[in-house]
């Protein structure tokens, strides 16, 4: 069958502040969350040009977008998946194929679930929204990026974080 649709969500964490982290382990956060990336938008580009259509979706952060202490290795995957998003649309536009990328916020998850109560409180505090998203809502997110009603967008970064970062 024919490929139309891809979702790039892999991603992974291993959180230290920048002295302290050893090349290695800022390479192995690239290359899960962004040489991943890369290497599907790439194959996915091989296979839509051929029946000119396809849409992609990059799940980045919003990490990738303001960085984060202890995260630099994850900030850089991120901020860097966005930037390549960017490429990839302008490269693959004239032959139907759309690249967009999410930046999710604090959204409800196990992760977020093992967070101190006052934790919880400090980042909700900074969200104007006042509350943790939820994963259905970055799904329909991810649906609405990749359906016909965003046939025209192309390249663009669409934050779902309860208007933490604008």
């Amino acid at each position: 069958g024919e490929l139309s649709y891809l979702v790039n969500n892999a991603g992974i964490t291993n959180d230290k502040l920048a002295l302290r982290m050893k090349a290695e382990e800022f390479t192995s956060v690239l290359d899960a969350n962004l040489t991943s990336a890369f290497i599907g938008c790439r194959e996915a580009m091989k296979a839509m040009r051929k029946q000119k259509f396809g849409s992609i979706v990059n799940m980045a952060s919003i990490v990738g977008e303001t960085g984060n202490a202890g995260q630099t290795n994850y900030a850089a995957s991120k901020g860097g998946m966005i930037a390549m998003t960017k490429s990839f649309a302008i490269e693959a536009a004239t032959s139907g194929i759309r690249y967009n990328c999410i930046t999710p916020g604090f959204i409800a998850t196990d992760m977020t679930d093992e967070l101190k109560e006052e934790v919880k409180a400090a980042f909700t505090a900074k969200i104007p929204m006042a509350r943790f998203g939820n994963a259905k809502e970055v799904a329909e997110a991810t649906a609405f990026l990749l359906s016909d009603h965003a046939s025209y967008i192309t390249g663009e970064t669409l934050k779902v974080n309860g208007g933490m970062f604008m």
